[in-house]
Order: structure tokens, then C-alpha cells, then sequence
């Protein structure tokens, strides 16, 4: 019983063996099959026919070197109007959406108890003149008489004294009536800064009091206007290097689609502290605004143009490659072949690529297929026929595709095909 076991195990054994064997000669055959019969890259480019490729030169151009970042317009002043004596709201003045100008009165708290209140201390104070004129006049006689010796000094003494209180007492009346003057001067409100008005929050009847958090209505200066916004901390030297030359750097506000342009302004300065979370510095630049087109709050693309690279390389940024080995492009050749160059990269525009090495003022590059070739292949420009083989949409025949008469000939011409020969040349004028 043992030994037959041990021989079925061995017959099992022999068979996993021979099928594994199996495997292993199909998934070479099947190797063999698909490169063993292929050249190193040969089967890339065996019956393929040049790419065709855009190319443009490279030129010198100027080139600004740009920064750009999100930021929110902020108001160089937002005032809330408040009363500054409590009162009824009598009347307002303005239009929600008016443009006021400083010193304009908005509205009106109620005049009457602050006119009582300045006529009471106007006839105080006429009061206390008439018994300090009458003070005056005593102490002169009270001085004459003592010259005669009629009166004791003592006397004399005491009307100077009341003479001074009276002084004094005309002093602080003629300050209440001050006080009572501008108090009725607050019952006219007025914008304190220049600059379009908001939604009113405050209805005529409502009592105000100086406390109030909404006040009447908020004022926004909107010409000039700032833009806030943050750069990181790296770009900041070379900002204050430019500026420590004192030269003034354009700052362009567009949407928030950065498809159009809001407004032209100014840098205006950095914060004096960096943000340690962040690693950024906030800054500010200044816009005249005289259209209106950025208002409080808005979320804005900020561009501003650090310097300018003059006379630099420049290629179209479709022709910059990227690969494991970094940004490359290639470059049109002698006899129509694309060389691959390593390039290094400075500033764009969107358009074009500044290229600080790799390229030369004249070089042709290739801008449109390049993903299309390799380094040394051979291409075709626009509007050349294909040299051979398939044509540039990989059908046989001539530029367009189609099997051509040349073509056709040749072909037909290599069979030994003598009755089409005569028949063509039957047909022929």
C-alpha cells in the first residue's frame, strides 16, 4: 500500500514538473516573438516616415519677470457714521450709493433740547458778568475809601477775593456755553472722509444713542483703493532690492479669472512681520480706482513686475519639454533632424519662455509633434511630401494619403504588369 502511494506521488510529481517546463517555453517563445525578430528600436521607426512638425526660431526679446498672487481689495478708510449725542434721528440727507464728500452733512438729530440747553448757558453767563461788572465797581470804591482811611483793609481784601471768584465763575459759564455750542454743532451729522455711502441702517424716528454698533451708515474710500495680498518670503529680497533702488513696480489687478484687467496701480509696501505659519509676508499695493472696477472685499489676481530681462532667448512655451532628465526642446538640425537639448528655464508670460542656457538666439525649435519623435529622427515641415513609405496621416501614397499616380506606376511597373503599361500608354494624348 506504501509503495503504490509513493509511486502515485512520483507520477504526480514528474507531471507538475512538465507543465511548469511547458510555461516556461511559451512565455519565451512568446518573447522570441515579439522582440526577438525586432532591432533595438526598430520596429519604432521600420516603415514609419518622418513626423511632421511646427518649428518658430528662437529671438531676443524683453522679458518682465513677474510675480503673481490672489488678493482682497481693502479701503484705504471705512468710517461708520455715529451720532455723537443721543437723540432722535430728525432727517437724513443722502441717497444709498452716494458719492459725499468730507464735512458733507448726512443727517439731522433732533436741535431743540441742545438750543435750550445753549440759551441756559448764555444767560448764565450774562448773569454772571452783570454781578462780576458790579464786583468790579465796589472793590474801586472799597480802594478809595481806604485811601482816605474810612473803611478797614480787611474789607478791601474781601471784595478783591469775590472779584476773582466771579472770574471764575464767568470763566466756566463762558465754557458751558462752548460746550452747549458744539453739542448742537453734533446735532449735524456730517461725513467724516470722502467716499461712496452704503445701505443706511438707521430709519428717521429711531433714537440714537452714541453707542450704537451699526451707526447710521458706513462710507468706504474707493478712490484711492489697496489691494492686500501675500508673497512668499523667498520673493521678498528681491522686491526690496528694487525698491531700495527706488524704483516703482507696476502692480496689475485682474479678475478673478485673471482674463481681465481691473486696474493699474502701484507696490506700496510690506508688513513689518512675516507670518510664521504660512512663510509669507503680507504687502500692499495702491490703486487710483478712478473707474470703480475694484470695490471692498473682492478677491482679485495681483501680477506684479519685479524687473525686466533685456534682449533675452525666448522660444514659444509649446516647444518646452519635460522629461527625467529635466526641460529640454528640440532643436531643427542640418538635414532636417531634431536634436534634443537640455535647456534651462527663466521667466514667461504665458507666451513665450525666457531659456537662460541650452539655446541660441536663431535656433529653430520645434513647437508642435515633438512628442511625435526622438532625439536624431528625421522630420518634415509643413506642406513637404512625405520622403517614402507612409504619408504624414500613415496611409500609403503621396502628401495627402491617397495612392498617388506616381506611386501607383512604380508599384505596378516592379510586378512586370506590361498590359497596364500599354494601356496607359494608349490613353496617353
Amino acid at each position: 500500500m506504501a509503495q503504490e502511494t509513493e509511486s502515485k506521488w512520483l507520477s504526480r510529481s514528474r507531471r507538475n514538473a512538465l507543465l511548469v517546463l511547458l510555461g516556461l517555453v511559451l512565455v519565451a517563445l512568446a518573447i522570441w516573438l515579439f522582440t526577438g525578430n525586432a532591432e533595438p528600436g526598430g520596429d519604432r521607426g521600420r516603415g514609419r516616415p518622418p513626423a511632421t512638425v511646427g518649428t518658430a526660431k528662437a529671438a531676443l526679446a524683453d522679458m518682465p519677470v513677474t510675480l503673481s498672487q490672489i488678493g482682497t481689495v481693502q479701503p484705504v478708510v471705512q468710517a461708520t457714521v455715529r451720532t455723537q449725542l443721543a437723540g432722535v434721528l430728525f432727517s437724513i440727507e443722502f441717497q444709498e450709493g452716494q458719492t459725499v464728500t468730507k464735512g458733507q452733512r448726512l443727517a439731522q438729530i433732533d436741535p431743540r433740547p441742545y438750543q435750550l440747553a445753549l440759551s441756559e448757558a448764555e444767560g448764565n453767563l450774562a448773569r454772571d458778568r452783570a454781578q462780576l461788572n458790579a464786583a468790579r465797581v465796589d472793590l474801586q470804591r472799597y480802594e478809595t475809601l481806604l485811601k482816605q482811611d474810612s473803611i478797614a483793609a480787611q474789607q478791601v481784601d474781601t471784595q478783591a477775593a469775590t472779584v476773582k471768584q466771579l472770574e471764575g465763575t464767568v470763566e466756566a459759564d463762558q465754557a458751558q456755553v462752548g460746550n452747549a455750542r458744539l453739542n448742537l454743532s453734533y446735532t449735524a451729522i456730517t461725513a467724516p472722509v470722502s467716499g461712496k455711502v452704503g445701505l443706511r441702517q438707521a430709519d428717521i424716528g429711531n433714537y440714537l444713542t452714541p453707542g450704537d454698533a451699526n451707526g447710521i451708515v458706513v462710507i468706504t474710500q474707493t478712490s484711492p483703493i489697496d489691494v492686500s495680498f501675500a508673497l512668499p518670503q523667498d520673493k521678498v529680497p528681491a522686491v526690496q532690492a528694487r525698491l531700495r533702488e527706488g524704483a516703482e513696480l507696476p502692480v496689475t489687478a485682474n479678475d478673478q479669472y485673471a482674463d481681465k484687467v481691473l486696474a493699474q496701480g502701484m507696490f506700496l509696501t510690506f508688513d513689518n512681520v512675516s507670518d510664521a505659519a504660512t512663510g509669507t509676508v503680507k504687502a500692499k499695493a495702491r490703486f487710483a480706482n478712478g473707474e470703480n472696477n475694484l470695490f471692498p472685499n473682492q478677491f482679485v489676481n495681483v501680477t506684479i513686475v519685479v524687473d525686466t530681462l533685456k534682449q533675452a532667448v525666448t522660444v514659444p512655451v509649446t516647444a518646452i519639454r519635460h522629461g527625467a532628465r529635466g526641460d529640454f526642446v528640440f532643436i531643427l538640425g542640418p538635414e532636417q533632424t531634431a536634436k534634443l537639448h537640455l535647456v534651462k528655464l527663466g521667466p514667461s508670460d504665458g507666451t513665450k519662455t525666457v531659456v537662460t542656457s541650452g539655446v541660441k538666439a536663431g535656433d529653430t525649435v520645434i513647437t508642435e509633434g515633438a512628442d511625435r519623435i526622438d532625439d536624431g529622427a528625421k522630420v518634415n515641415l509643413p506642406g513637404q511630401r512625405g520622403q517614402g513609405g507612409k504619408g504624414g496621416d500613415g496611409k500609403w501614397g503621396g502628401r495627402d494619403g491617397k495612392s498617388g499616380e506616381k506611386g501607383e506606376r512604380g508599384e505596378r511597373r516592379q510586378r512586370g504588369d506590361g498590359e497596364h503599361r500599354r494601356n496607359r500608354d494608349r490613353q496617353a494624348p
